[in-house]
């Protein structure tokens, strides 16, 4: 049995210059996927799809080049964030959404004010 190392923290440095560029509502999503990540109530098995999803989204690796075909090079990985918001649902918490809209409240403290959440 072979055990995979994996950087978080790179991961982690990766997703925070990524998200400050793309923006609050671009960066929600995978901010919350990052959170289910971490969690200790995810299973290893979607904890590693996850990692893979976010790796591919944020480091400079590509199936689909995005400068050779500008539109449908982003697809890919809009469609893998997408999958695993959709599968990972299930484990986003209320307090998870707390944190990533705090951390998105400092990031971008711009937005904030105009932001009206009602339940």
């Amino acid at each position: 049995m072979s055990i995979i190392k994996l950087d978080y923290k790179a991961l982690w440095d990766g997703i925070c210059n990524w998200s400050r560029k793309v923006g609050r509502a671009t960066a929600r999503p995978v901010l919350l996927l990052w959170y289910v990540m971490s969690s200790s109530e995810t299973p290893r098995k979607d904890k590693l799809a996850i990692f893979a999803s976010l790796a591919y989204l944020v480091f400079p690796i590509d199936i689909l080049d995005a400068k050779r075909l500008p539109v449908i090079g982003w697809l890919d990985e809009i469609v893998s964030v997408a999958v695993m918001i959709q599968k990972m649902a299930k484990y986003i918490t209320p307090e998870m959404q707390c944190k990533v809209d705090a951390l998105l409240d400092k990031w971008f403290p711009e937005y904030a004010q105009y932001e009206i959440i009602e339940a």
